[in-house]
């Protein structure tokens, strides 16, 4: 299938020359039953049970395009993976739509080596599902393949197919270690957000970011339509506090890697400034949720093979 249609972008419409049937065992069970009833109806020639065996054939049949029409057609409008720490269930947010007048019932989403998903989607709605995949390092996990799946109705018939559209998983390190926060780094004075100035000097306004207090908002300036922004002041005496790959003891990059992991998780969770520090790369202290991500995205695409 991959060949004959190539990469897949979103949003996919599943067309028929792209779907696939065949019975189930279920399907597989009720045919050999009707095979014995048409050798038995021959044999002793009994026009009713002939009779009721091509009914059981035609309404075979009738399952079998209702269980393909209730694909044909379904869109694939988004795959969303959200970053997970090794050793946790990765999430991927697959958006299924239905421009159809009629419901689309038990549709299935399959990761590989994950777990079949189901969901109903209503006539000119959307619905998203969330499917779980394993996570076992760090890294990139990638994702080439995604089946979309129906039994409906009556599971005697299976149709199927595969969107191709490769995504990329993130996955950060299992944040480990028994190391306290390090001390606050001598020299290195920064900027912090504070409601109330007191003695610090006047730094300047920022951009309001996610972590922020509301009570550190300029709100006299957003009253005059501008946007949200943050008081910041320099505080002399503050120091910050940097998380360097270099000062951890040990040549195990994993466990260092989730050492400073476990640091950025409780240094974000106790409103720290904190910076990253690893060969190479450099990230200026900051904080809040995308500091954070930055940073423990940081830790996974680290190389394994340098120290």
């Amino acid at each position: 299938m991959r060949r004959r249609q190539g990469l897949d972008r979103l949003p996919v419409r599943l067309e028929r020359r792209r779907l696939y049937i065949l019975p189930t065992r279920a399907g597989l069970a009720y045919g050999a039953l009707l095979l014995l009833m048409l050798l038995a109806g021959l044999n002793y020639s009994n026009s009713l049970t002939l009779f009721l065996t091509f009914l059981l054939v035609a309404f075979a049949l009738v399952v079998m395009q209702l269980c393909h029409r209730n694909l044909l057609g379904t869109e694939v409008s988004a795959l969303l993976p959200a970053p997970v720490f090794a050793g946790g269930q990765g999430r991927v947010l697959l958006t299924l739509g239905n421009r159809a007048g009629e419901p689309r019932l038990r549709l299935e989403a399959t990761l590989p080596r994950g777990t079949a998903v189901s969901a109903d989607v209503p006539p000119g709605a959307q619905r998203r599902l969330e499917l779980l995949l394993a996570a076992p390092r760090r890294g990139v996990l990638h994702i080439e393949r995604i089946k979309i799946a129906t039994a409906h109705p009556f599971g005697l018939f299976r149709a199927w197919t595969w969107v191709h559209t490769p995504i990329e998983m993130l996955v950060y390190p299992q944040p480990r270690g028994s190391l306290p926060l390090p001390v606050e780094s001598g020299g290195r004075p920064g900027l912090r957000a504070a409601p109330n100035a007191g003695g610090d000097e006047w730094a300047g306004l920022r951009h309001f970011r996610d972590g922020d207090s509301p009570r550190q908002v300029d709100w006299k300036a957003y009253a005059r339509e501008a946007p949200l922004l943050v008081k910041e002041y320099l505080q002399g005496s503050a120091e910050l506090r940097w998380l360097d790959f270099t000062q951890l003891a040990g040549t195990d990059t994993e466990a260092k890697l989730a050492q400073l992991s476990r640091w950025v998780v409780s240094g974000e969770a106790s409103g720290e400034r904190y910076g990253l520090l690893l060969p190479g790369t450099a990230l200026a202290p900051d904080r809040g949720p995308e500091h954070r991500h930055r940073c423990l995205a940081a830790l996974a695409l680290y190389p394994a093979d340098e120290r």
